[in-house]
């Protein structure tokens, strides 16, 4: 059991993390839940991988929160609504939401995305979802935390929005529209005790992200970062605990670079 674990800071609180069945969303579940957290796996389809992730999870030793799976689509309304339902039916609200879940980036420089290519549609479409999308169901699931005058929302971003190493502009523009939903909400959240952040997770290790990128990209990733390596899930979880927990108590508005240094504002 490490240090970290041994204080169970989050004990009695609940969380949803959306894209949980695997990579960075997993990852966040399995440290939310060692520090004491109830967690909601939601997944879009893959029944057995989210079973596994659930039971990987129940076995480890040092995660104390109970976990339950649910499946459903983040674009649907109707899903949506039966997430936040069935959470809130089973451990009896929400205190934290982690919004992971995106189309999956894939790093390939030999097919770059450049402007020429694209129609003004495909970069207001996605800029336009991710606002509509995260604006009604984030608003909808921080009406549980109003109630209980404390919640955290931590939407995962991109250091691409700030470091835009190839230019994938539908990707980059919708992630970029995040980091300003993030803004704005937590101008308005501030006032229900709620606190909403951002992290901007550099490339991850083991991610489909990841294993479709080049390997003289990824050279050239780690050369430029100043810690030597590419990110892994746990460390963007690590960045997830860090905004959830008490000590961030009075950071909102915030986006947190987690990349090893590669993005220094």
């Amino acid at each position: 059991m490490n240090q970290q674990s041994e204080h169970r800071t989050l004990t009695g609180k609940t969380a949803i993390i959306t894209g949980a069945s695997r990579g960075i969303g997993a990852a966040i579940a399995l440290r939310l839940a060692q520090l004491g957290a109830n967690v909601t796996i939601d997944y879009l389809s893959n029944d057995e991988r989210a079973q596994h992730t659930k039971q990987h999870i129940e076995n480890e030793a040092d995660a104390q929160g109970r976990v339950i799976t649910c499946k459903a689509d983040v674009t649907d309304e109707t899903q949506v609504n039966e997430l936040a339902q069935t959470t809130a039916n089973t451990f009896g609200g929400i205190d934290i939401l982690i919004q992971q879940r995106a189309q999956p980036l894939l790093v390939r420089p030999t097919q770059p995305q450049h402007l020429q290519q694209h129609q003004l549609e495909r970069l207001r479409d996605p800029t336009r979802r991710m606002s509509q999308r995260h604006l009604q169901h984030l608003h909808d699931r921080a009406a549980y935390m109003r109630r209980q005058s404390w919640g955290r929302i931590v939407n995962i971003s991109s250091n691409l929005v700030d470091s835009p190493i190839v230019p994938y502009h539908d990707y980059i523009a919708a992630k970029g529209a995040l980091i300003g939903f993030t803004r704005s909400l937590a101008q308005e959240a501030g006032a229900w005790g709620v606190t909403v952040n951002a992290i901007a997770a550099g490339l991850t290790v083991g991610t489909d992200s990841s294993r479709a990128t080049t390997e003289d990209v990824r050279e050239r990733i780690i050369a430029q970062t100043p810690l030597g390596r590419l990110a892994t899930a746990d460390d963007i979880a690590g960045g997830v605990a860090m905004l959830v927990g008490e000590d961030a108590r009075f950071v909102t508005g915030q986006t947190l670079h987690v990349d090893g240094g590669l993005t220094m504002r």
